[in-house]
């Protein structure tokens, strides 16, 4: 595999024992550069392999519909791995404290993890780096092209990160290797991990069915029967012609570079493959670097200067509503299309990506101050929308409250020169009173 997607967290040799997979965001068997350099690794040095995770309970933001969608993909991940002679442990607890146990206990001489930008994954890897007698390697199985690779710096937007993505893409878009079974078996069994972990599979109420058989069902039923057409129709809340694929990919269900290579070599027309391409590298990844080179992507103070400037500057203008967060929670403002928004996310565990943009904005209007309009808007987002607690989400409340990755734009009350939307300019783009309606007809369904 490409050694670029790899970098070394420690100054620790890699030597003689056993090769631990500390699985986290990239939760799947097949399609996966994480376990793939486990498992090479492990050849290498004639060892043998285990995957590990760790559940953390009561995980910031995470809901247990959250725990349970994730934990609804566990018996697949196990089965697969069995296939491969390689154990799937599952603990408990804080990660800096139960890896280095693990680690100790098995006489592991080896731990490779996967990539995430985001600050408690980070902190988790740096404490873990520091308690163990082993060389420690992160492999970025998510992006197309390595975050840590492809830029060395916070990118301005997606026209300063396309062109390095795409002069890359002809080296990293490329089929994975099958792995075949290891010839080494762990000296340890899985334990009784898996059993605790089925107190988390309770069911969710959504109608996404977890795990990765139905990621990759939902891949082939987007391909065959949404993408063409994907360039005119997926800004239109009305139509069923978005992808549904966000909570595969953030719980790592799904390999986003499977995706691309499959959309790739579809016969869709050559427009709908580029329009959902840009999405799915360009913009995903552009939103990793974000939150990789941020350290306030959860906060106002991500935002640019110039953004910054023109809130205060209007922050005490006269706002029409104030709502405070139950009001927001429970759907209750004046205007029925952003109740009917924030109903979908309720009901469904997601919003329409253009509604998104459009609630968060009215988040904005409603509040007394940006940084409670952040903070109400990344709250909502992260406990309800399955695919919550991710770079996607922290961009894009960030990009609807204070111009991260856009540019400013004509001054207005409030908003100063942050892009504006209103239910007017929704109209033009589609019939708003369909969209309430099809939501109040969910809400009594359900």
């Amino acid at each position: 595999m490409d050694k670029r997607r790899i970098r070394k967290l420690n100054n620790i040799k890699c030597e003689k024992g056993p090769v631990v997979y500390w699985m986290s965001r990239d939760q799947r068997v097949s399609d996966n550069w994480a376990l793939i350099c486990a498992v090479r690794t492990a050849e290498a040095l004639n060892s043998s392999v285990a995957v590990v995770f760790n559940i953390v309970p009561e995980f910031i933001g995470a809901s247990s519909e959250h725990y349970s969608f994730m934990a609804e993909g566990f018996r697949q991940i196990r089965a697969k791995l069995e296939e491969l002679n390689i154990p799937l442990f599952i603990l408990f607890g804080s990660p800096e404290e139960e890896i280095p146990r693990f680690m100790s206990d098995t006489g592991a001489g080896c731990l490779v993890t996967d990539f995430s930008p985001l600050k408690i994954s980070r902190k988790w890897k740096a404490d873990v780096a520091d308690r163990i007698h082993a060389a420690f390697f992160e492999v970025d199985a998510h992006n197309v092209v390595p975050a840590f690779y492809v830029s060395d710096k916070k990118e301005y937007a997606a026209r300063t990160i396309r062109p390095k993505i795409n002069r890359l893409l002809p080296e990293f878009l490329t089929e994975y290797p099958e792995l075949t079974p290891v010839t080494v078996r762990f000296p340890f069994s899985g334990g009784d991990g898996a059993e605790r972990a089925e107190a988390y599979r309770k069911g969710h109420r959504f109608h996404y069915d977890s795990g990765c058989t139905a990621a990759d069902e939902a891949l082939r039923d987007f391909i065959d029967n949404r993408l063409d057409g994907y360039d005119k129709d997926r800004n239109n809340p009305n139509l069923n012609a978005q992808s549904g694929l966000s909570p595969y990919f953030h719980f790592g269900q799904l390999s986003p570079q499977r995706a691309a290579l499959n959309v790739k070599n579809s016969d869709a027309p050559d427009n709908d493959k580029e329009a959902y391409l840009e999405e799915l590298i360009v913009r995903r990844e552009l939103s990793d670097n974000f939150c990789l080179y941020n350290p306030d992507y959860d906060n106002i103070n991500c935002a640019d200067n110039w953004a910054l400037k023109t809130l205060d500057e209007h922050r005490d203008d006269r706002r029409e509503y104030i709502y405070d967060y139950d009001v927001f929670q429970n759907a209750l403002t004046h205007d029925p299309l952003w109740n009917a928004a924030q109903t979908e996310m309720v009901l469904t565990g997601k919003m329409h990506g253009y509604m998104r943009m459009y609630w968060a904005k009215k988040i904005l209007e409603w509040t007394p101050d940006p940084e409670t309009a952040f903070e109400y808007a990344l709250s909502l987002n992260d406990t309800l929308a399955l695919d919550g607690r991710d770079p996607n989400g922290y961009v894009g409340v960030a990009w609807s409250v204070c111009g991260v990755h856009d540019r400013a734009w004509f001054e207005r009350p409030v908003f100063g020169k942050i892009r504006y939307m209103n239910a007017n300019g929704c109209r033009a783009k589609f019939d708003t009173e369909s969209y309430i309606r099809k939501i109040d007809e969910l809400k009594k369904r359900s």
